[in-house]
């Protein structure tokens, strides 16, 4: 008897191998992206801007990306008036801190302030300011980070009630000074003002934000951040000050 088998096995028509090919071409493109920057991110070569290129999204991780402007808007506020001893941590915005590492690439090396990026996404292990962080395990982090923080932006991955709790935990933890010091004012000491703050996330779960963080004094800025592919979800910006970019919005009733 004749053998059939290699009859029975599926054959792609040219386009469905067209196809294929462009996948593996895009896929091959992206990898070699990837592996630049990492190089230059060992390097530390400075010169060439830092993008996003490199990180395509993971939509099922919530991974949306900031415009360029929105990036650069919130890594500018973040370094106003910064100086070498400023201590600024990203939580789940690695955008904002590839804007940061753009901006301060070009300070004079004694002058920059340090970068801490907390990101659950292991791609950014490329750069050597990243610690890999989970909300899940919102304190789970390394200890020399516990009360460094003078600046702090937080984007939570969800919008989640739980997800918001957590990452509030995680900024409260990382921030150098948090609300009111009881236990300094009864020794008469000088309160230090507390961390400079931002979080970005949905409006819907503005109320939740704004009771979290009210220690803080946050409130929501007149700011809207865009996403560099759309977000259907609407999105707010919440701070603990007003600058050039935003002032806060007026609750209603006020003029």
């Amino acid at each position: 008897m004749e053998n059939t088998e290699d009859d029975d096995m599926p054959v792609l028509s040219g386009s469905a191998l067209d196809a294929l090919k462009e996948f593996y071409k895009d896929r091959d493109a992206h990898q070699q992206k990837f592996e630049d920057l990492k190089q230059r991110a060992e390097d530390q070569a400075d010169g060439v801007p830092l993008t996003m290129d490199a990180f395509a999204e993971d939509w099922n991780e919530s991974q949306f990306w900031y415009s360029n402007e929105t990036a650069t808007i919130l890594a500018q506020e973040l370094l106003r008036d910064a100086v070498a001893d400023t201590v600024i941590a990203v939580v789940s915005a690695p955008s904002v801190f590839i804007q940061l590492k753009n901006i301060v690439a070009g300070w004079a090396a004694d002058k920059r302030p340090t970068l801490n990026l907390l990101e659950f996404d292991e791609r950014f292990g490329v750069f050597p300011e990243f610690s890999f962080y989970d909300f899940n395990n919102p304190l789970k982090l390394p200890s020399h980070l516990k009360g460094c923080a003078d600046r702090v932006i937080c984007d939570p991955p969800f919008l989640s009630e739980e997800c918001q709790t957590k990452a509030s935990l995680t900024v409260r933890w990382l921030s150098k000074s948090w609300g009111q010091n009881e236990s300094l004012m009864s020794w008469g000491q000088e309160e230090a003002p507390p961390s400079k703050l931002i979080v970005c996330t949905g409006e819907r779960v503005g109320d939740i934000v704004n009771k979290l963080y009210r220690p803080q004094g946050i409130a929501t800025t007149t700011f809207l951040p865009v996403h560099a592919k759309g977000l259907s979800n609407e999105f707010f910006c919440f701070a603990n000050f007003e600058c050039e970019h935003w002032t806060w919005r007026k609750s209603d009733g006020e003029k």
